[in-house]
């Protein structure tokens, strides 16, 4: 497997591994990966080939933590995408570190993301709560919100992670109703209302 910078001809490579990858929300998230191009911030995007196929993608795009001093810039890893029939193959994880080493190798403060504390935490993430920052939103659950901060890290760069508007003109921050329920019975956390 080659992990590789994302090219103009992979586009539908990309936008079919996305849908693939989620399911029902997978036009979704293939319409945020157009939109986060559309408004110029995407910062890093890598794609996962095997056999001559893409088989897996992940965008890096620009956020930023509302920091007492000033606004901050970092990054934000979503979508991660890997094609149904490549999962469980270490696609994702590798994906996910050559991300975070571009994302060092390129100055970055930190990387956030919204996901499973359980897969995220055994690549070298954290609940971003421990770390002092705010999630942008109470339909993320507190242990979904992440981060692992880089060397260009400054201890006064802690606040609000502020997504980019494609998350929001998209509904794509969070959960919603009892998806929301569940995931937060499964992590063992209640409402989701910052206490």
């Amino acid at each position: 497997m080659e992990i590789r910078p994302v090219q103009q001809a992979d586009r539908d490579a990309v936008r079919r591994v996305a849908a693939a990858a989620f399911g029902d929300e997978g036009p979704l998230i293939a319409e945020l990966v157009d939109l986060l191009h559309a408004s110029g911030r995407v910062v890093h995007e890598l794609a996962a080939e095997r056999g001559g196929a893409v088989v897996g993608h992940v965008l890096l795009s620009r956020g930023w933590v509302d920091a007492a001093e000033r606004l901050a810039p970092v990054t934000v890893l979503s979508p991660l995408s890997v094609d149904p029939a490549a999962q469980r193959a270490g696609v994702g994880r590798a994906l996910v570190h050559a991300a975070v080493e571009q994302a060092q190798a390129a100055g970055e403060a930190a990387v956030f993301l919204e996901g499973d504390p359980g897969y995220y935490g055994r690549l070298g993430f954290e609940p971003a709560g421990e770390r002092g920052f705010e999630r942008p939103s109470t339909r993320i659950p507190q242990p979904a919100c992440q981060v692992v901060t880089l060397a260009a890290f400054e201890p006064w760069m802690s606040g609000r992670l502020v997504y980019c508007d494609a998350f929001w003109e998209l509904d794509c921050v969070g959960l919603r109703g009892q998806h929301l329920a569940d995931v937060e019975a499964a992590l063992g956390i209640g409402s989701g209302v910052d206490g």
